[in-house]
C-alpha cells in the first residue's frame, strides 16, 4: 500500500522528502503547442493531446465588465447570453442543442477582463465545433425580441445570485467603496437600472467593437492532427472580416490611495461584517507571486492565520475569509470577518489589521512557506489534467499575460519565492495609507462610527 501511494505521488509530479519538512515539488512536463495569428488578427493556439478521443475548444474575447461604459454595467455578461440567440445559419439556442446532440458540452462565462465560450466534443466533431464558433463570430443574429428576453434572464440571474442571497452584495459593496475611477468599481453582473437602460443598438455596437477576430483567441486542445486543425481554422475563422477600427483600450486608471479610508454602511443582513482591504498590483507582475503566497497564508481555508485567530482563538467572528484578487489590472487584497453576536466590529477590524501587520513584521516560517508552495504545485498539476484545464491555462497566458510562456513559466517562479519576498510585498501594499476599513451593519442597527 505504501509503495502504491508513493507511486501515485511521483506520477502527480510531487516528490516529498522524509521528515517533517517537505521538499520542493518536481516540475511537471511542459505543455506542447503551436501559436500563431491569422491575417485578420485572430490568435490561435493548438495543442495535441491524444490521451482521450475528445477535443476542447476555448474562444476568449478580450472584453469584460471593465470595458463597459458608465450607465451600461452588466453589458458584457448580457452579451454573453446574446451569443446563444442564433446566427445567420443557426437558430436561437440551437448552438447548444447541436453540441449536446453529438455528445458534447458547451457553456460560457464572463469576468471583469474576458468573456469565454467553450465546447468539448468527441474528436470527430472538431469541424462542426470550429464552424459553429466562426459562424456566430461572423453572423450573429441581433434582434429586439431576443435582446428583451435575455435582458430579463440576466435581471433574474442577478436577483437570484446577488440580491436574494445572504451577504450576496458583499463584493459589490467592497468594490464600490474601494474604487473611485476604474470600472472594477462595478460588478460584472451589473445593475438592474443599467440593464433596463440598454438598447438593441447598444448590443450591435458592442458586437461590432469587441467581437472581432483581433480581439479573440482560439485555443484547441485534444485528439486532432495539427495540420488538419490549421486547415479548419483557416477555412472557417480565416474568412471572418478584419475589424474596421482598433479595439478601444481607454480604461481609466485608479488613482493611488494616499490616506486610510474608513466607512460604515448598512445592508439587510443578520450580522455585521467588517472588511480590511488594500490595493495591490496586477496578475503577472513580479509582486503578484509573493502576494499569492501571502493570500494562502493569511486567508486560504480554516487553517489560515485569519481564520485561526478570529474564529478559533479569539472567537470574534463566525466566519473569516478573503484573498488576493490578482487579475489583469491592479485590484484588491481584502479580508472579511462576519462578526460574532455580542462582539465588537471595531475589535474585529483591529484583529484583521493585526494579522496583516504581523505578516509585515514577522517572516513566515519555512514550514508555512513550503506548505503553500506544495499547495500551489498540487493545484498547478491537478489543474491541467483535462483538455479544458489545459486550454484555460494557455488562454489565460495569451490573453491576460500577453505571453504564452507563462503557462509553464510560473511554476519555477513560485518554487523560488523566499519568506523575505512575502514580507516585502506585505510591507509594500499593506500600509495604512493604502487601507480601507469597511463596516457593514445590519439595517436599522446603530452606526459604529466612520463615514456613511
Amino acid at each position: 500500500m505504501i509503495r502504491r501511494m508513493l507511486s501515485l505521488i511521483v506520477v502527480l509530479g510531487i516528490v516529498f522528502a522524509a521528515g517533517p519538512d517537505p521538499s520542493a515539488a518536481v516540475r511537471p512536463p511542459k505543455l506542447q503547442y503551436e501559436h500563431f495569428t491569422l491575417p485578420n488578427g485572430l490568435t490561435v493556439v493548438l495543442s495535441e493531446d491524444h490521451s482521450t478521443p475528445i477535443v476542447h475548444l476555448q474562444l476568449t474575447y478580450h472584453v469584460g465588465s471593465k470595458n463597459e461604459r458608465p450607465g451600461r454595467t452588466g453589458f458584457a455578461h448580457l452579451f454573453e447570453h446574446m451569443m446563444f440567440k442564433g446566427s445567420k445559419n443557426v437558430s436561437p439556442e440551437e448552438h447548444s442543442s447541436i453540441i449536446s446532440t453529438v455528445g458534447g458540452q458547451t457553456n460560457a462565462y464572463t469576468t471583469d477582463d474576458e468573456t469565454v465560450f467553450w465546447e468539448t466534443v468527441p474528436a470527430q466533431f472538431l469541424p462542426l465545433m470550429v464552424w459553429l464558433e466562426a459562424d456566430r463570430m461572423a453572423t450573429l443574429r441581433i434582434d429586439a425580441n431576443n435582446f428583451a428576453q435575455e435582458r430579463e434572464v440576466v435581471k433574474e440571474e442577478r436577483r437570484m445570485r446577488v440580491d436574494n442571497q445572504p451577504y450576496g452584495r458583499l463584493n459589490e459593496i467592497i468594490y464600490d467603496q474601494a474604487f473611485t475611477t476604474h470600472p472594477y468599481k462595478h460588478p460584472t453582473i451589473g445593475s438592474i437600472a443599467d440593464l433596463e437602460a440598454a438598447s438593441v443598438d447598444d448590443v450591435r455596437d458592442f458586437y461590432q467593437t469587441f467581437y472581432v477576430p483581433e480581439n479573440a483567441t482560439v485555443v484547441i486542445v485534444g485528439d486532432f492532427d495539427t495540420t488538419t486543425a490549421k486547415q479548419l481554422i483557416n477555412s472557417y475563422f480565416g474568412r471572418v472580416a478584419k475589424a474596421t477600427k482598433p479595439v478601444p483600450r481607454d480604461i481609466p486608471a485608479e488613482p493611488p490611495q494616499t490616506a486610510e479610508k474608513r466607512a460604515t454602511v448598512q445592508a439587510p443582513w443578520p450580522l455585521p461584517a467588517v472588511v480590511v482591504a488594500h490595493h495591490i498590483t496586477y496578475d503577472g507582475h513580479p509582486d503578484s507571486y509573493p502576494l499569492h503566497i501571502a493570500s494562502k497564508v493569511l486567508s486560504d481555508g480554516q487553517s489560515s492565520r485569519i481564520y485561526r485567530k478570529l474564529v478559533y482563538e479569539r472567537q470574534l467572528a463566525v466566519a473569516a475569509f478573503g484573498g488576493a484578487n490578482l487579475i489583469e489590472h491592479p485590484n484588491l487584497f481584502y479580508a472579511v470577518a462576519i462578526v460574532q453576536p455580542g462582539k465588537s466590529p471595531e475589535e474585529t477590524a483591529d484583529a484583521l489589521i493585526g494579522e496583516l501587520e504581523r505578516l509585515k513584521n514577522e517572516p513566515i516560517s519555512a514550514r508555512d512557506l513550503q506548505r503553500t508552495k506544495n499547495q500551489f504545485a498540487r493545484d498547478y498539476i491537478l489543474g491541467r489534467e483535462s483538455n479544458q484545464q489545459k486550454a484555460g491555462q494557455l488562454g489565460h497566458a495569451v490573453v491576460l499575460h500577453h505571453d504564452i510562456t507563462t503557462a509553464d513559466g510560473e511554476f519555477e517562479i513560485f518554487q523560488n519565492i523566499a519568506a523575505t519576498d512575502v514580507q516585502r510585498v506585505a510591507r509594500t501594499y499593506f500600509t495604512k495609507e493604502n487601507r480601507l476599513v469597511l463596516t457593514i451593519m445590519p439595517s436599522g442597527a446603530a452606526p459604529t462610527g466612520g463615514a456613511r
